[in-house]
């Protein structure tokens, strides 16, 4: 009788295990009946369980209670702000372009709900970085502009310079999107600090459920106007009874994520040990924004002649689990366009596979990893055991 390989879960920044404290609040409020809107006494109880998760949701990032609006994941938190309908104290605003980062989530490539004529793409440096020069020119032309970026990579995990960026869009009176879906749990937010008019949480990346994400404004004065029209729900924001299951889940991943968020050396020691193990079994390997800060929990890497695709197949097998750096659609493993929005060629990018770790990582996760890795890369590329950097 052989013996079962040990699961390893390395692709956080896809989706993380859902957390046991976050089941078994989930289940316990699914044991009860109650609409959050009605007055009775059930209804009034999950009422209260609901705000009890925004004042958690809005101590994650920094926001007041009130500023926080639930949706059903962060696809619809970023179509709800890359609107050109926004209201600013109460009057309407009507927003002439989105200017948008090449390396940005699909969710945020697409444009939301403006259309193609009225999207501009940023570029980015070789590490991926906003290229602030050319975002401060294209600011320069119009006033009435939204500004998209994400805080973390969801590939690279590279930090953009948000403090920069939101002055940039305040000096030139436009609005700011930043979307934290990677961010939250893994580094501190801070909406002030970023000028950021809003920002977009999904639950699912730090062991909430999934299916739940949250739009948080930094002032209720000045709100996109809302994707899910109807009733009244959400402080008008968003219609349509709560899903008070979900949202007490992301509550109780909230509170847990925003301790992470405060000292995620134990995540950065096991990244930094996972790449000096690469380095040693492959000297030649590319390490992508490494060059630029990053989040502790994320490495995206490259050997050249390990395609990135067979790679995935063959640690598959082994019952390991994670990503590569490409974007994948019905299966099929494509060129990442963040790699490529970063200027790296495309036999480069068709190697990388992406790390990502989380509240249940651990160093045997990682030693698993280096102990599959120098077969794998000797069945496709022997050759890049030896070669130099």
């Amino acid at each position: 009788m052989t013996s079962r390989r040990p699961h390893v879960y390395l692709d956080h920044n896809a989706g993380a295990p859902m957390r046991p404290e976050v089941r078994d609040r989930m289940v316990e409020v699914m044991m009860d009946a109650g609409n959050a809107s009605s007055v009775h006494g059930d209804g009034r109880r999950a009422r209260g369980r609901v705000e009890a998760a925004r004042e958690a949701v809005a101590n994650l990032c920094g926001a007041r209670t009130r500023a926080v609006t639930f949706v059903s994941g962060g696809t619809e938190a970023n179509m709800t702000a890359l609107t050109p309908q926004w209201q600013d104290q109460g009057a309407p605003v009507y927003l002439d372009r989105l200017l948008r980062g090449a390396s940005e989530h699909p969710s945020v490539a697409s444009g939301g709900r403006f259309p193609p004529a009225l999207q501009t793409v940023l570029p980015v440096d070789e590490n991926g970085i906003l290229r602030l020069d050319e975002l401060e020119r294209l600011l320069a032309e119009d006033d009435a502009t939204l500004v998209s970026v994400m805080a973390a990579n969801n590939e690279t995990g590279v930090i953009q310079p948000l403090a920069e960026i939101g002055a940039l869009v305040t000096a030139a009176g436009g609005f700011l999107h930043v979307d934290a879906v990677q961010a939250a749990g893994r580094m501190p937010i801070d909406l002030d600090a970023w000028q950021a008019d809003v920002i977009t949480l999904s639950a699912h990346k730090f062991g909430g459920p999934q299916g739940m994400g949250a739009v948080v404004v930094r002032s209720t004065a000045r709100v996109p106007g809302s994707l899910m029209t109807g009733g009244g729900q959400e402080n008008w924001r968003r219609a349509g009874t709560e899903n008070v299951a979900g949202i007490c889940g992301f509550g109780v991943a909230a509170e847990l994520a925003a301790k992470e968020a405060k000292n995620p050396a134990q995540i950065a020691a096991l990244r930094d040990s996972l790449e000096a193990g690469i380095r040693l079994i492959c000297p030649s390997v590319t390490v992508f924004g490494e060059g630029a800060p990053r989040l502790a929990n994320t490495s995206c890497f490259a050997v050249e002649g390990v395609p990135a695709e067979t790679a995935l197949i063959a640690l598959d097998l082994e019952s390991v689990s994670l990503s590569s750096g490409s974007a994948c659609s019905s299966g099929k493993v494509s060129v990442s366009h963040v790699l490529t929005a970063m200027g790296v060629d495309e036999e480069k990018a068709r190697c990388a596979l992406r790390v990502s770790l989380g509240w249940n990582s651990g160093a045997k996760d990682v030693d698993r990893f280096l102990e599959l890795w120098p077969s794998i890369v000797d069945r496709l590329n022997p050759e890049a055991r030896n070669r130099a950097a």
